[in-house]
């Protein structure tokens, strides 16, 4: 259903105001960075833009503009401009959802956990419904959904920019074993989702580093496990080496061909010996 623009814009006191009971984003401390330019901006500038609110039983509740709100809250306003008007929860939490993706003012965790609770926590539509609503594909929110199956310690890279997007997605498909592995090794060498694919596909062809591992030898396994990857990693990498010499100079080319694909043999080789090594100590 089509939401008509009914609103009025007037000046709200602050005390009439409260937060939204269904957030988008995570709330910031006083002392961030983010609120701390925010209310220098509003200082130098005012408010350029009304914060939007909505009616409810004893006051308003914030709909769009909660770091605005909070800014000029702290700052000790005692009125703040206010666009008002008359929505459901359904609606006042898609306005927020379309704001902050115009915005941009989202970290992809936060937007990937305002889908999930959009579709699965309030029920509120299907994944289709929500895509249509904030102007998405079907397949962005699906994947931008698939970022809550990573572990913490790979989300907080990722919110901290250190790993991408795409490269964050192709881990989701990683046996979780070795998803700290792999996070470090994209993160250290800036590898390319085409690089990271490769891997995964080498990886892969190896059926035994995906068996469950009995708990008897369960550490030792592990180690033999990370061994392999690492070595598998280093395989991948003198692959895309020995592609890169084909384009230097002709009178050094094939010295370095040569050179890599020896280290590449003896690579083969530690790996070969690795489950060798599995086979006859820890089965």
């Amino acid at each position: 259903m089509e939401i008509i623009d009914n609103s009025i814009v007037e000046p709200i006191e602050i005390r009439m105001i409260r937060p939204s009971n269904f957030p988008v984003r995570y709330k910031l401390p006083l002392n961030s960075p983010e609120l701390t330019n925010l209310k220098s901006s509003i200082k130098e500038h005012g408010l350029l833009q009304p914060i939007v609110i909505r009616p409810l039983d004893h006051g308003f509740e914030i709909v769009a503009g909660h770091r605005r709100f909070t800014a000029c809250k702290s700052m000790r306003w005692r009125f703040i401009p206010s666009k008002i008007r008359d929505l459901s929860d359904k609606q006042a939490y898609e306005i927020q959802l379309t704001e902050n993706i115009q915005r941009k003012s989202m970290d992809p965790i936060e937007e990937a956990e305002a889908y999930q609770k959009y579709v699965n926590e309030y029920g509120w539509g299907g994944i289709s419904d929500l895509g249509q609503k904030i102007g998405k594909s079907e397949e962005y929110v699906s994947h931008r959904m698939q970022l809550l199956k990573l572990p913490e310690d790979v989300r907080e890279k990722l919110v901290c920019s250190n790993l991408s997007v795409s490269q964050a997605l192709e881990l989701t498909s990683v046996d979780s074993s070795l998803k700290s592995e792999f996070v470090d090794e994209i993160v250290n060498n800036k590898l390319t989702v085409k690089q990271i694919r490769v891997m995964k596909k080498k990886i892969k062809s190896e059926s035994d580093l995906y068996k469950p591992i009995p708990n008897k030898n369960s550490k030792s396994l592990n180690l033999i496990k990370k061994t392999n990857l690492s070595l598998k990693i280093t395989l991948s990498r003198i692959d895309d080496l020995i592609e890169d010499a084909h384009g230097i100079n002709p009178k050094q080319r094939v010295e370095m061909i040569k050179f890599l694909m020896g280290l590449r043999l003896k690579t083969h080789s530690m790996i070969d010996e690795t489950i060798h090594f599995k086979k006859k100590h820890l089965q």
